[in-house]
């Protein structure tokens, strides 16, 4: 249960992301919006990070966490903003839930993950969902160029890798280490985007005047990258790589909700029955046999 109210919880704050994310594209541009969200949710867990620093585990795995931190934040969040530049934000959020599939498939090509039938039939009745979300009308997903519809594609592939490479090579490793390096190695992808492409300029501290702007940053960085990054690894040891990119299946449903919420968008027909779907398939695709969990609960038990 706790997993589960993990899971909704990160979908609420990652579906907000996306409207955070539209609000800094003019100002800051991809990759300024990239290094504006990791610094600021650095700074946020530095201060516990050196509070607990007696009780890291040496030696520290700094090469993979710089892995991790470029395929699962500086990469991929500068294509999701490089996206919204073509595409609205429920598009992408659409895109997004691609993740799972992409995750399976990561793991089966290179990770040795095998994936049980159950599996593949929650992926594929939770994209059903998304469809139905779509009202079945995938034509309008090919109508934009490669910047759009091929850059969120990359990015549910980079979030794919970072998953299984989390689970095999970073399982031990302290949640609160691995997130803020993660996200100081994104910062620094995002820094060294802004100067290559040009858009440094949209760092500039005038930035912080602007109330909507700095709202954004903050839930951006706070919660968005900090926060939801520590949840997203707690899942991630405590489940399984296919049950914490789950939550993409969500983030659609929140996403449109904050919109309802926040711009005055209706809240459709497709919205409920895709909701319903989607829970299904999320139940399927994560859902462990009887004798799997119970010997899971006893682990976590004796681990605690």
């Amino acid at each position: 249960m706790r997993l589960y109210s993990a899971l909704i919880g990160l979908s609420l704050i990652w579906g907000m992301s996306f409207v955070f994310i539209k609000w800094l594209l003019e100002p800051a541009g991809p990759w300024g919006t990239v290094f504006l969200r990791c610094f600021a949710a650095v700074v946020i867990l530095l201060p516990f990070l050196w509070m607990k620093r007696d009780k890291i585990t040496k030696p520290i795995p700094w090469k993979p966490m710089l892995i991790v931190g470029v395929f699962n934040a500086g990469l991929p969040w500068g294509l999701i903003a490089l996206s919204e530049t073509q595409i609205n934000s429920s598009t992408a959020a659409v895109l997004n839930a691609l993740t799972p599939i992409c995750t399976g498939l990561v793991g089966f090509l290179f990770f040795s993950i095998l994936l049980k039938k159950r599996q593949w039939l929650g992926i594929g009745l939770g994209f059903a969902g998304i469809l139905v979300l779509m009202e079945f009308n995938v034509g309008q997903l090919f109508h934009e160029s490669f910047v759009g519809i091929g850059t969120m594609v990359l990015t549910t592939i980079s979030y794919g890798f970072a998953t299984q490479y989390t689970k095999k090579h970073l399982q031990s490793t302290s949640v609160l280490l691995l997130t803020t390096c993660s996200l100081a190695a994104g910062a620094l992808v995002g820094f060294v985007g802004t100067i290559f492409t040009g858009t440094t300029a949209g760092l500039k501290p005038a930035l912080l005047t602007d109330p909507l702007i700095l709202f954004a940053i903050v839930g951006l960085g706070c919660f968005g990258s900090g926060i939801a990054h520590l949840i997203f690894y707690y899942i991630i040891k405590n489940s399984s790589a296919e049950f914490a990119t789950s939550v993409t299946y969500l983030v659609p449903i929140t996403a449109m909700i904050w919109g309802y919420v926040l711009l005055d968008e209706p809240i459709t027909k497709n919205l409920a029955i895709g909701l319903l779907i989607i829970f299904a398939g999320v139940y399927l695709a994560t859902r462990k046999p009887k004798k799997e969990r119970e010997m899971s609960e006893q682990r976590m038990t004796e681990e605690a």
